[in-house]
């Protein structure tokens, strides 16, 4: 399986801060918001990752992020030269795909929860078409509304419906099988003039290849992307830092424990930040395994 970060779009609703800096590269407590998304594909143990940048973020990101061999893994990116919605990834990244399975999630999405690694990679394990996750919200007008039945079956997706009739919304996280790249082709623009996720996902509701898993209780799933959420989201990290000593999604650490880096590499990488207390944790997470 390989991964697709959706780190494209102008950030236009974090203006102005957002008018010399990348969104992704905007920081959630102590680390770039791109971590987090990097974090979960990474937790999924994929270890091919293309990242989809807009024309101002590209050498920005490739900066902070290279070639991701210092983890373990292979970072790749490719050029969206404006916003066309979400289902663009799949037209930008058609050659990086190239017939496998993959998944994609996007820039600004943070997730967190007990057990996260083995969901994923249980999903992985299930994907016969499209697997999604989805998350309970008190605005579920805001997004896209999964439904189902008693069984727990998805059995219907809604778009930001008027009066919704669950308050499963679909996280920015999407696994899909190879037949996405002709699928994301196929669609037309939405009348806001975007190729919608929901279409693609509808695509594989219809033919009953869509698996969902709920992400339940003690679970975060937060988007990044306004003033207000930002900062939300610098604050959840901030706590769980403080309270429980763990850093929220470190990229060294997940690196090390995925077994994608040993010990003294991850030492190593710590060492080079050793001023900060991001470098001191990742120095303890590679004492801790070492």
């Amino acid at each position: 399986m390989k991964g697709i970060i959706l780190a494209g779009g102008g950030g236009t609703r974090l203006m102005p801060v957002t008018s010399t800096v990348s969104k992704q590269l905007l920081p959630v407590f102590d680390k770039p918001m791109i971590y987090y998304p990097l974090s979960v594909l990474m937790l999924a143990n994929i270890r091919e990752v293309l990242i989809i940048c807009s024309p101002d973020s590209m050498a920005p990101i490739q900066a902070a992020l290279g070639d991701g061999s210092r983890i373990g893994i292979d970072i790749s990116y490719a050029l969206q030269e404006e916003p066309r919605g979400i289902a663009d990834a799949y037209r930008v990244g058609a050659d990086y795909v190239d017939g496998s399975s993959s998944a994609l999630i996007l820039g600004d999405n943070i997730f967190h929860g007990p057990g996260f690694s083995l969901t994923l990679r249980q999903a992985r394990e299930k994907l016969d078409g499209c697997f999604l996750f989805g998350h309970t919200v008190s605005d579920p007008e805001r997004y896209a509304v999964g439904e189902v039945d008693e069984n727990e079956e998805l059995v219907r997706i809604e778009e930001k419906p008027e009066a919704p009739r669950a308050n499963n919304a679909i996280t920015g996280l999407y696994f899909y099988d190879a037949d996405v790249v002709e699928i994301a082709r196929q669609i037309q623009p939405s009348p806001r003039g975007e190729l919608e996720i929901t279409d693609v996902n509808q695509v594989y509701l219809e033919m009953g290849r869509v698996g969902f898993e709920p992400l339940g209780r003690g679970f975060t799933w937060l988007d990044a992307g306004t003033y207000r959420s930002l900062q939300d989201a610098s604050q959840y990290v901030q706590m769980i830092a403080d309270r429980q000593g763990i850093r929220v999604a470190c990229l060294e650490e997940v690196a090390a424990r995925m077994g994608f880096i040993d010990s003294d590499a991850c030492y190593e990488l710590g060492l080079a930040m050793r001023g900060s207390e991001y470098g001191r944790y990742v120095m303890s997470v590679a004492a801790e395994l070492g």
